[in-house]
């Protein structure tokens, strides 16, 4: 039952994450901009939900032979691993199906900060709204292993350190950092507090490697700006991964 609890997790982030690469397209623009509404080619992009479901070509050329689509048609891959390893670490509690719907969004995420450097409102806000409802649904159910009390602080916590640095270096951190953490601090601070540092010490030591290593690689200087939702996004998914395997050990 575990393999295949897994087998599934697998495929349904496989499903869901064939549908990232064309909103990730969509999305990558700078601030101001509408969204792209065709393929690179030009071409306007059609069906369900005016256009933004789909695989990463428009359907009426190659558009999928495209570097950067192409890039983006990884997505499918990450999302089932994701999916699988969050399976894996959390196994058949109430919470699997929170992070399961979220793994999806967190990729879509990565993917539009790296390309543009930019965590849109349409993504960060709906993100931080539903994950204190939907583990508040999970704790109502039997099984579950972690606490809503704790998703509900934590997601404070971390918003609101994040609002503080912010507001002491505005130039260091975006503001749609400080929205994604309300999510991701909400997240981790279901497992409690020790998953919550953890997560948030991840992201901000995997940044900072990331950083040095670009400068070492004199790609970048001090002041250059770096995309850090991917590696916030990173340091929770071992956040959440340790809370879960340290949950379903516990007495």
């Amino acid at each position: 039952m575990y393999a295949t609890l897994i087998a599934v997790a697998a495929s349904w982030g496989a499903l869901a994450g064939a549908l990232v690469p064309r909103a990730a397209y969509r999305l990558s623009v700078e601030p101001g901009e509408g969204w792209r509404d065709g393929c690179p080619a030009g071409h306007p992009y059609t069906g369900p939900a005016g256009g933004w479901i789909g695989g990463p070509g428009c359907g009426s050329c190659d558009t999928a032979a495209d570097p950067a689509v192409r890039r983006r048609g990884l997505a499918p891959l990450l999302t089932a691993a994701v999916c699988a390893a969050l399976a894996a670490a959390t196994g058949p509690r109430p919470e699997l199906a929170v992070w399961l719907a979220l793994a999806p969004f967190a990729v879509l995420l990565a993917l539009v900060d790296l390309a543009v450097h930019r965590l849109p409102d349409v993504l960060t806000l709906p993100l931080a709204a539903a994950v204190v409802p939907l583990l508040g649904l999970a704790a109502l159910l039997p099984g579950h292993a972690g606490t809503w009390t704790g998703a509900l602080l934590g997601g404070a916590a971390l918003g609101g350190g994040y609002l503080a640095l912010f507001l002491i270096h505005p130039r260091g951190l975006g503001f749609g950092d400080v929205k994604l953490a309300v999510g991701l601090g909400a997240a981790l601070g279901w497992y409690g507090w020790g998953a919550l540092f953890t997560g948030a010490f991840a992201g901000f030591l995997l940044g900072s490697l990331y950083g040095l290593a670009l400068i070492a690689l004199r790609r970048a200087d001090r002041k250059s700006a770096i995309p850090f939702g991917p590696f916030m996004l990173l340091g929770a998914f071992g956040g959440l991964l340790l809370g879960a395997v340290l949950a379903g050990a516990a007495p």
